[in-house]
């Protein structure tokens, strides 16, 4: 399968294990707002996500009123500027995305897998992947102070 197929098909095996899952259902617009509120450093604002993003501040008003309500992040008021309201992590959002973490580390080891054995490598050949559970907490805790 050509590089390009299979990195969609990866991302397909990772978006069918989180439907899968009893959690809640995020549209890509949400996943890349929560995802980036996440990795990226902040202070973050809904001008400044809607700047990265490139999509209206309605639009991330509408998408953090349901990552809100899922408690995945707050927003409180700038104290420094009254006009300002920052987005905040909160530790359900993070554990929301150490979880969808390790559905990518496990759905990227099981395509390493299958292609290894297309490529003619028999099961004994393909060396263990262990998933390190702290590794995926770090990605997304680090510089998490909120």
């Amino acid at each position: 399968m050509p590089h390009k197929l299979q990195a969609l098909d990866l991302w397909r095996n990772v978006l069918v294990s989180s439907v899968k899952q009893a959690g809640p259902d995020l549209s890509s617009r949400q996943l890349a707002l929560l995802l980036t509120v996440y990795l990226t450093p902040p202070p973050h604002t809904v001008r400044g996500l809607a700047g990265t993003l490139s999509i209206s501040k309605p639009a991330i008003s509408r998408a953090l009123d349901r990552l809100g309500r899922l408690g995945f992040v707050r927003r409180k008021r700038d104290d420094a500027d009254r006009r300002n309201v920052l987005v905040q992590r909160t530790v359900k959002g993070s554990v929301f995305l150490t979880e969808f973490s390790q559905l990518v580390l496990t759905s990227q080891q099981a395509a390493m897998a299958e292609a290894t054995v297309e490529a003619g490598a028999g099961p004994a050949d393909i060396p263990p992947q262990p998933l390190p559970e702290d590794a995926s907490n770090e990605l997304v805790l680090a510089g998490s102070p909120d």
